[in-house]
């Protein structure tokens, strides 16, 4: 069996082909530098995708949209500014972090669609209609609805190193046509808690790279495609960091995970002869859309979590649940492969 040492090379995921021997989501980069780009994902935040036209007329449209209009000032501190209050929290939870609280108390999960449209849904649902005016004002119409007059249960928190989050792949792993550098998504697929806040609310998106690809051949050599998981949206829209550590490979291996269990796997040719095994083609990797697996935080980050007790208790409820079923199958296991050798000691 392969030691666990190689399996976290590089911080990265390998699956062997052995995996299965047995058994519209936002892209996100880099915090952009250049004002374009800070005006692009501003745009894409609010509309969903880049706007054309003149500088000047998309800052203004935005600024509209806001309720942030400095028309005497430059562009490029404008653009600043629109960028500063949707996106970061140095200064208190940012627009983006409080549409995620207001989303999160009334469908418990937080879409990754565009502000805009989130906005209306929201509203579609709680008042049949759509109301007009700015987002902001908006938001805050809507946090009255989800949270009454008390302000929005949202504070700064350290999330430690090793943070285990369990994911769902967005994008299928096969390697008979992923290369490398190709992106591949997965979402969490589930809310992470960590002392009673909402770290990371179920749907959140995150970004992987294939670094290495392998095809099967012959000799039964199975493909390998390895991919380092990077980093994965919080609840207040910072990226963390993330990887597959020691403490992600033990959850696996205790819950036996189909890619858990896989990654160690090796495939054993037989005696069969070289001759023979020469024409015996390994297995192919072929993870597909949804397959589940856990990452884990790599250092720790500060940022705000949403306090939200009962989504705690019913994560916990859920994860004592799954341990214990774990549990039992390990131990109906065990007890099969004992009453197996039994038999076969008797009958030898």
């Amino acid at each position: 069996m392969m030691k666990k040492k190689a399996l976290r090379k590089a911080c990265a995921l390998f699956v062997s082909a052995a995996l299965w021997a047995g058994s519209a989501l936002t892209t996100f980069a880099a915090a952009p530098v250049s004002m374009q780009d800070k005006l692009t994902a501003i745009e894409t935040a609010a509309y969903g995708n880049g706007q054309t036209g003149a500088l000047l007329d998309r800052v203004n449209r935005l600024e509209g949209d806001f309720e942030a209009q400095h028309p005497n000032d430059a562009v490029a501190a404008r653009v600043e500014r629109l960028y500063g209050m949707i996106f970061t929290n140095e200064k208190g939870p940012s627009l983006l972090t409080q549409m995620n609280a207001v989303e999160y108390r009334f469908n418990d999960e937080v879409s990754m669609e565009p502000i805009q449209k989130r906005i209306t849904a929201l509203e579609m649902n709680i008042t049949g209609k759509t109301e007009a005016g700015a987002f902001n004002r908006r938001i805050d119409k809507l946090a009255g609805y989800a949270y009454g007059a008390d302000p929005l249960p949202l504070t700064q928190y350290v999330v430690p190193a090793a943070t285990l989050i369990r994911i769902a792949l967005v994008t299928p792993i096969n390697a008979k046509n992923i290369k490398v550098d190709d992106i591949v998504e997965f979402k969490a697929s589930e809310d992470v808690f960590v002392d009673g806040m909402l770290i990371i609310a179920k749907g959140a998106p995150g970004m992987g790279k294939v670094t290495k690809v392998k095809t099967a051949k012959n000799f039964g050599r199975d493909a390998v495609v390895e991919v380092d998981f990077e980093t994965i949206r919080a609840m207040d829209s910072t990226d963390l960091k993330t990887h597959i550590g020691a403490e992600a490979e033990e959850k696996m291996e205790g819950y036996a995970m189909a890619a858990g269990a896989g990654i160690a796997g090796m495939a054993v040719l037989g005696p069969i002869g070289v001759v023979g095994a020469a024409f015996v083609k390994g297995r192919n990797v072929n993870l597909p859309e949804g397959t589940e697996l856990y990452i884990q935080t790599k250092e720790d980050t500060i940022l705000y979590g949403l306090n939200a007790p009962e989504g705690a208790a019913r994560a916990a409820e859920l994860e004592a649940k799954r341990k214990a079923e774990a549990e039992a199958k390990a131990k109906k296991k065990k007890a099969d492969e004992e009453e197996t050798k039994s038999e076969n000691e008797a009958n030898n």
